[in-house]
């Protein structure tokens, strides 16, 4: 936008209003001096270090008196509303940790551990968190803290050619959105279910159990259990909340669960409400949905530890078993589980970090809001497993014939099933499934929010007045997604997607991230925007790193997907060859964002072929994340 200065005296300049100079800009002349303001010290520059020029015509000054030429620097600034920033810096810290730590820390990394080598498995974790997750965790922080801007605007600033990444981004998390609340409507189905005396799933007399139901408890030793037992959990869970049996796969899911549905609509009700309004709402909310997990954990350790058999889980869960680390998996499943962890990729510590002063220590966040998410993951395996040695002391088992599930049906139905045969059952029940629900929301809100900052930043004129509206549109986009996997094969959709949708697409986006910022972009450049936010720029370690080690990171983990597909089975399900080209499809559909915008670009750039491709690498100028642009003229 231009913007026309009149000429004026000094006496003039003197009696501009203040709420004009905020509204037109700044104005900085050599020899005026305002209040909390100085003239530069050294001669011939103004004071913000502009050189100062020579007028063009003869100077005035004030009333026709003769003096040096002054120079007028005009501050433009943009009319738009200011940027929202967090209330506190701890919302920020939260609001991170809330999003890092997810369900996937409770039951994903106590099965990765104890399946590959127990505490062998903590060496490669801790490399690969090291030369792998935290640098691609500081330097998303860091750049969404410097460029103020979402996952799709922030390319401007960048690598242009490259915002495909963007909007590949918010479709990966609309595909998560699709699947991930579910799962916390499961959640929300067991916690209102154990509002009774009697827990539903500890007993074998229901109009779901079938002939193969199983109680089996230390007060009845006459039962005992063999591979055809089925537990009365595992009935519950798969008979009565997700009704999978009346469906034979994909290709036949059957109607929406209606119980389902409204929990469903229930937890994205308390979602739009928590991110209507920014972070200045969600960076209060927080302060309950990331704390209270952690309440609960060690409510749920103690209770674990004075289990009998708990501390056969312990040793299970912590047995090195160091001939694993030969075994090329166990680094491959190190290194997407700190990848997946950690979360960068998703636009989310992109849009968190844009809230933040610009001069705030991202440095130091990064460092320790990733050592709590790794140390709440190796908490996690203590609580898990504890009750997994309880669960084999009364089964009279070996612990790895109880630990033989991942994923939910490790929470729903192992633990589900330990808690309804502990004392206050009804309490650990209700304390447990509370803890599930408030993790998934942390997540729910840090994903939902990267698609609305990236947005709102990229369309500013058109929804930054609008936020409310745009939410509440994006969240009923979300729930109409998810109603696949309300259905009565609604397992296998949730299955289906997490294998496929989001996985090897978010971890290609961050590859293509790596890239752009560390080869195109420029390391030695992005360090020195990093020394201008925190007075010091990052170490040879950190440069190594966003140069060589995560690109090859990333890559080893794309390589071992593409080489080792997954065999996806749940239940008696294996999902058939059509299913996974299908997977594939949904994959492919937010990568193809990538290249379909970088020929865009180069079709709709003005210039030759080499001028196109020159400017499609360069950073534009004033890109939407600047705040303010400089501007110098000549006073007469």
């Amino acid at each position: 936008m231009e913007m026309k200065q009149p000429m004026m005296t000094k006496h003039e300049g003197e009696d501009v209003s203040r709420e004009e100079t905020q509204e037109n800009g700044r104005l900085v002349a050599d020899g005026l001096t305002e209040k909390g303001q100085k003239t530069s010290p050294q001669s011939g520059q103004v004071s913000n270090g502009y050189p100062a020029t020579t007028p063009q015509s003869p100077g005035e000054t004030g009333a026709g008196i003769g003096g040096p030429p002054r120079t007028l620097v005009v501050l433009q600034t943009s009319l738009e509303r200011p940027r929202e920033t967090w209330s506190k810096k701890i919302d920020f810290l939260l609001s991170v940790v809330g999003y890092a730590v997810d369900l996937g820390n409770v039951w994903r990394f106590p099965y990765i551990c104890y399946q590959n080598g127990g505490g062998a498995f903590l060496l490669p974790y801790v490399l690969m968190a090291m030369f792998g997750g935290v640098p691609l965790f500081y330097m998303e922080l860091a750049l969404g803290q410097f460029h103020r801007s979402g996952c799709i605007s922030i390319w401007r600033q960048i690598c242009p050619i490259f915002k495909g990444i963007g909007f590949a981004i918010c479709i990966i998390a609309l595909y998560i959105a699709f699947y991930y609340n579910t799962i916390m409507a499961w959640a929300l189905y067991y916690l209102l279910s154990s509002l009774t005396t009697t827990l539903p799933w500890s007993t074998c007399s229901n109009t779901w159990n079938t002939a193969s139901c199983t109680r089996y408890t230390f007060t009845d030793r006459n039962v005992s259990w063999n591979n055809l037992s089925v537990s009365p959990a595992e009935e519950f869970y798969t008979r009565q909340v997700l009704q999978v049996h009346l469906s034979p796969g994909l290709h036949q899911l059957g109607s929406v669960s209606w119980q389902l549905a409204l929990c469903l609509l229930f937890i994205f009700t308390v979602v739009y409400f928590s991110i209507w309004k920014g972070v200045k709402t969600s960076g209060k909310v927080v302060w309950v949905t990331a704390t209270l997990p952690y309440v609960v954990l060690l409510v749920l350790l103690v209770r674990g530890a004075t289990l009998p058999g708990a501390w056969r889980g312990v040793v299970y869960y912590l047995k090195p078993d160091w001939t694993k680390l030969l075994s090329t998996t166990v680094w491959i499943d190190a290194a997407a589980q700190i990848f997946f962890s950690l979360g960068p990729g998703f636009g989310v510590l992109l849009a968190f970090a844009s809230y933040n002063p610009f001069h705030n220590n991202c440095y130091k966040d990064a460092l320790v809001t990733s050592s709590i998410n790794c140390l709440t993951s190796f908490l996690s395996g203590f609580v898990i497993f504890t009750v997994l040695g309880y669960m084999a002391e009364m089964r009279n088992l070996g612990v790895e014939h109880v630990a033989k599930d991942a994923g939910p049906s490790l929470l729903f139905i192992i633990y589900a099933e330990a808690i309804a045969n502990m004392p206050a059952a009804t309490f650990f029940a209700i304390i447990f499934f509370l803890m599930i629900i408030m993790l998934g929301l942390d997540s729910t809100f840090a994903g939902l929010e990267g698609v609305i900052t990236a947005v709102l930043d990229e369309f500013p004129r058109v929804l930054a007045k609008r936020r409310e509206w745009f939410v509440l549109g994006l969240v009923c986009v979300c729930y109409l997604g998810a109603l696949s996997t309300l259905t009565y094969g609604g397992a296998f959709v949730v299955k289906l997607f997490e294998e496929y949708a989001t996985g090897p697409a978010v971890i290609t986006m961050v590859f293509l991230e790596v890239i752009a910022v560390s080869w195109f972009y420029g390391t030695s450049k992005f360090c020195r925007d990093v020394q201008m936010m925190l007075g010091f720029s990052p170490s040879w370690f950190w440069k190594v790193c966003w140069t060589v080690i995560c690109p090859c990171f990333l890559l080893f983990i794309i390589a071992s997907f593409l080489a080792f597909p997954p065999e996806v089975r749940l239940f008696n399900y294996l999902y058939p060859a059509w299913t996974t080209v299908l997977g594939y499809c949904i994959g492919v559909s937010s990568f193809i964002c990538v290249p379909s915008y970088m020929l865009y670009y180069l079709l709709t750039t003005p210039g030759t072929f080499k001028q196109r491709l020159l400017k499609s690498i360069t950073p534009e100028a004033g890109g939407a994340g600047g705040q303010h642009r400089d501007i110098v003229t000549n006073a007469v």
